[in-house]
C-alpha cells in the first residue's frame, strides 16, 4: 500500500507549515491593529508601538491617569443620568420648546437638541470608558490624551450645570423620571439580570485566572524556597484585585435579586382587574394634526373620537369671547405682518374686528411645532393655512352638534379691560344663549362659582387637587389634575424652598374612586404615561397626541399576574409595539 507523504514545496517548507505561518502572521497583525485601534482612541497614538504589558497585580498606570480614569467613570455616570432624565421627560418636550420660544422669540426643537446633546455626551464617554477597560484587560498602561482630559472636565461641568438648572427651574422633571420607573422598572430589572449574567462569564474567567496566577507563584516560591517581601506583596495585590472585582459584582447581584421586593407597578395585575380605557379630552383640539385652537383642530379631534374638547378663552376689548392660549398673538397668528408694533400686546386689548382677520394656521404648516407629528396631506395643508381665530360660539355649536363635553380655561382680562370683573357672567351668558345641553359644560373656573351654580345649575363643576371633604362640600364629582401631582404626594413647595416629595402611587386614586370622584389627568401625550393612567383606572386624560393614543387597544408594558403553586409556564404576547407578559399556571 502506498503511503501518503507531504509534498515539499520549493524552499524546503511544506504546505502545512506555510499555512500555519501565514495564520500566525495574520493573527499577529490583527492583534497589532486591535491594539493600535485602542491606543489610537484613548491616547491618540495611531502608530503601532511595542507596548510593555504591566505585571499582573501591579498598578496599571500612574496616579494622574488613575484620577482621570475615575473622572471618566464619573462623567459617564452623569451623562447617563442626564440622558435618562431627558428621554423620560419626552411628554414635556412641547412645553420646553414653548418656554424656550418665550425667551428667544423663535420656535425651534430645542428639546431635540438637548436630547441629541445628551446622547452625544453619553456615546463619547461610554466609548472612551470601554476602550479604557479593554486596555486594562490587555494589561497595557493607560495614557489618556490631553484633549480627552479637557473634554472629560467639560462633560462633567456641563452635566452638573444642566442637572442643577433642571433641579432649580424644572424640578418636576425628576418626578417624571421616577414616575416612568413605575412602568419600566420590571423590564429594567430583567434586562439588568441578563446583563449581569453575561458579565459574569468574563468576570469569573478573570478571577479564576488571578487565582491560578497566585497558586503558580506560590508553587514556584515553595519549590525554590524563595520567601521575600516582594513576593508577599504581590500576593496581597492579587488578592486585593480579586476582592475589588468580585465583591462589587456580588453585592450588585444581590441587590438586583432583592429589588423586586421594592418594585411596585400598577401595570402588574390580573387581566380582569384592568379598568376601562380612559377617554380623551382633546387639548386645544388635535394640535398634532391641525393648528391649535382652530375649528379644523376641533373637527379633527371629533374625527379621532374625542370624548370632550378643551380650549382656552380670552375676551376681546369689544367683549367677544375667542379661543387663544398665549397672552399675545405672536406665536400662532400673523400679527407680525399685520401690526408689527403690536406683536407682543395682550390679545385682550384687540377688537374682534381685527382678530377675525388674522391668519391662525400658516405658522403650523411652516414651523411644524411637534417633532413627532405626521406629515400633512396637501389638502390639509391648504385647509390649515386658511384657518382663523374662532369665537367661543363657533366651538359651542360644534360641541352641541356632536354631543361633546367642553372644558376650558377662562382667563381673567387685564386691568383697564371693560369686562375685568364681569368676564365670568359674560361667558356664562354666551353659553346659555347657545342652547347647548348644560351637562356638556365642565366648568373649571373657581372665580364667581356660586353665581354659576345659581344661573346654570346643569353645569358639571370640576375641581382641582382638593381634599375629598372639600369636594363633597362643594358638590364636585370631577377633578382635573396634573398627572405629576396625582401620582406623587408630599410636602408642597413654597417660594424657593424645594422639598423632596415621596412617591406613593395609588392611595389617593383609591380614595377618590371610593368617593365616586372622576379623575382627569393633563397633559398626557406619551403612550407609556397613558398606559400608566389606564392601569391606574383613571377616567380620562387631556392629550395633544390623540392621533396616536386613540389607536392603542391595550396598555403598553402590561404584565398579567396569577401565579400559584404548580407547574409554571411563561408566555409572551406581542401586539405591534405592545408587550404583555403572562404567567400561566396549572394546579
Amino acid at each position: 500500500m502506498v503511503k501518503e507523504v507531504n509534498r515539499i514545496e520549493p524552499g524546503g517548507k511544506s504546505r502545512g507549515s506555510t499555512k500555519n505561518a501565514t495564520s500566525w502572521i495574520t493573527h499577529i497583525f490583527n492583534y497589532r491593529r486591535y491594539i493600535t485601534f485602542l491606543t489610537g482612541i484613548y491616547s491618540c497614538h495611531w502608530e503601532f508601538r511595542q507596548w510593555e504589558k504591566t505585571e499582573l497585580g501591579s498598578c496599571c498606570c500612574s496616579r494622574i491617569e488613575q484620577v482621570f480614569f475615575l473622572l471618566l467613570v464619573i462623567s459617564f455616570s452623569l451623562s447617563v443620568i442626564l440622558l435618562f432624565l431627558w428621554i423620560e421627560t419626552s411628554n414635556e418636550y412641547f412645553d420646553f420648546d414653548w418656554v424656550a420660544y418665550l425667551g428667544t422669540g423663535r420656535w425651534f426643537y430645542w428639546s431635540i437638541v438637548m436630547l441629541s446633546f445628551g446622547g452625544t455626551l453619553t456615546a463619547y464617554t461610554s466609548l472612551l470608558m470601554v476602550v479604557g477597560f479593554l486596555l486594562l484587560w490587555e494589561r497595557i498602561e493607560l495614557y489618556m490624551h490631553n484633549c480627552h482630559k479637557i473634554l472629560i472636565w467639560l462633560v462633567i461641568i456641563l452635566c452638573v450645570f444642566l442637572l442643577v438648572v433642571i433641579s432649580k427651574f424644572w424640578h418636576d422633571k425628576w418626578l417624571i423620571a421616577g414616575l416612568s420607573l413605575k412602568i419600566f422598572a420590571p423590564y429594567v430589572h430583567l434586562c439588568s439580570i441578563a446583563v449581569m449574567s453575561l458579565i459574569s462569564w468574563p468576570l469569573a474567567f478573570y478571577v479564576s485566572h488571578l487565582e491560578a496566577e497566585i497558586r503558580i507563584r506560590r508553587f514556584k516560591m515553595t519549590c525554590f524556597k524563595m520567601q521575600n517581601h516582594q513576593g508577599r506583596d504581590i500576593f496581597r495585590r492579587l488578592r486585593a484585585l480579586q476582592v475589588a472585582i468580585g465583591l462589587p459584582f456580588v453585592v450588585l447581584l444581590i441587590c438586583l435579586y432583592l429589588l423586586p421586593l421594592g418594585i411596585y407597578s400598577p401595570c402588574i395585575q390580573k387581566k380582569e382587574d384592568l379598568g376601562p380605557r380612559p377617554v380623551f379630552i382633546a387639548h386645544r383640539g388635535a394640535p398634532m394634526a391641525a393648528p391649535e385652537n382652530t375649528m379644523m383642530s376641533f373637527e379633527k379631534a371629533v374625527e379621532f373620537g374625542a370624548y370632550g374638547l378643551e380650549t382656552d378663552i380670552y375676551l376681546s376689548y369689544d367683549e367677544v369671547s375667542f379661543l387663544m392660549h398665549d397672552y399675545d398673538l405672536s406665536r400662532t397668528t400673523n400679527i407680525r405682518e399685520v401690526m408689527p408694533e403690536a406683536t407682543y400686546n395682550h390679545s385682550a386689548f384687540f377688537n374682534w374686528t381685527l382678530l377675525k382677520t388674522l391668519n391662525a394656521g400658516k405658522w403650523f404648516v411652516e414651523q411644524k411645532p411637534y417633532y413627532k407629528m405626521k406629515r400633512l396631506s396637501e389638502a390639509d395643508k391648504r385647509r390649515a393655512s386658511n384657518q382663523s381665530i374662532p369665537k367661543l360660539t363657533d366651538l359651542l355649536e360644534l360641541a352641541k352638534k356632536e354631543k361633546k363635553f367642553l372644558i376650558f380655561d377662562l382667563f381673567r382680562p387685564p386691568p383697564q379691560h371693560p369686562l375685568r370683573d364681569e368676564y365670568v357672567r359674560h361667558v356664562v351668558k354666551e353659553i346659555l344663549d347657545s342652547k347647548i345641553e348644560q351637562h356638556l359644560i365642565l366648568w373649571l373656573t373657581i372665580f364667581d362659582r356660586d353665581y354659576v351654580k345659581e344661573i346654570a345649575p346643569g353645569f358639571q363643576h370640576v375641581g382641582r387637587f382638593f381634599s375629598i371633604e372639600r369636594l363633597e362640600e362643594e358638590n364636585i364629582s370631577i377633578i382635573n389634575v396634573d398627572y405629576k401631582k396625582l401620582f406623587y404626594s408630599g410636602l408642597r413647595c413654597s417660594g424657593r424652598s424645594i422639598l423632596l416629595m415621596l412617591a406613593v402611587l395609588h392611595p389617593q386614586i383609591r380614595e377618590y374612586k371610593a368617593a365616586n370622584i372622576n379623575i382627569n389627568l393633563y397633559v398626557v401625550n406619551e403612550p407609556w404615561l397613558y398606559s400608566l393612567a389606564w392601569c391606574s383606572r383613571i377616567n380620562s386624560v387631556t392629550t395633544d397626541n390623540i392621533p396616536l393614543l386613540s389607536q392603542l387597544n391595550y396598555p403598553y408594558f402590561f404584565m398579567l399576574t396569577g401565579m400559584s403553586l404548580g407547574d409554571e409556564e411563561l408566555s409572551v404576547e406581542t401586539h405591534g409595539e405592545e408587550f404583555h407578559w403572562w404567567i400561566q399556571t396549572e394546579a
